[in-house]
């Protein structure tokens, strides 16, 4: 897809969702980072439902720490991975409040140093929390780059490169939110809806869906 093609195609996701936000539910920067990590192998709407109980009862890092894996578990087990989960979140409260005074590193190199936390979880959190300018790609953000022809890649690091130059000046904060959602609800995993894509008419997809038969 050429570059002009490509910002066609953004700017009609941006007409259709002027403001997007994530989906998942928090109050600050822990708890942005602790929902994120959970997400993992797990939907936002599913997240959602576990963390009210998790952050009543560890609302910051230290009360995290002090919970513990076997504190953390039972409240998150309807996700997947839970018990791993449970020991990162533990293990990411203790070092919190060790290396940063309970606060959350705003740097991309101290984010990725805390358990369970890789270069797509410290993507949303300098994205949503502090207002960087990152591209978090996952794997509605994989699949979709390579479907539509926007930013193929062979991983995600490349359709997340390919993602940034492509990107117009001033949209890649929000084009990160736009396109998971558009891959999450619209161009989905089993069969896209492209009769409800706002930007089918940029899209390099061959086998276009037609709306089904009423």
């Amino acid at each position: 897809m050429p570059r002009d093609q490509a910002a066609a195609f953004l700017h009609a996701l941006a007409a259709a969702n002027p403001t997007p936000q994530t989906e998942l539910i928090y109050t600050d920067a822990f708890s942005l980072l602790c929902a994120v990590v959970l997400s993992a192998q797990s939907t936002d709407a599913m997240v959602n439902k576990v963390t009210p109980a998790l952050f009543e009862a560890a609302p910051d890092p230290a009360a995290m720490a002090a919970l513990g894996a076997e504190g953390i578990g039972p409240l998150i087990r309807r996700l997947g991975l839970w018990q791993g989960k449970a020991r990162n979140l533990a293990a990411l409260g203790a070092l919190l409040v060790e290396r940063h005074g309970g606060e959350v590193p705003r740097t991309r190199e101290g984010l990725e140093a805390l358990p369970g936390v890789g270069r797509k979880t410290a993507n949303v959190v300098l994205n949503v929390m502090f207002g960087e300018e990152t591209m978090a790609v996952d794997t509605h953000i994989f699949r979709l780059g390579n479907r539509t022809g926007l930013a193929p890649g062979h991983n995600p690091r490349e359709v997340e490169d390919m993602l940034v130059k492509r990107c117009p000046p001033g949209l890649l904060r929000d084009a990160h939110h736009w396109l998971i959602l558009h891959g999450r609800h619209v161009c989905k995993a089993r069969q896209p809806e492209c009769w409800r894509c706002p930007a089918v008419r940029f899209c390099n997809y061959r086998d276009k869906v037609l709306p089904p038969a009423a």
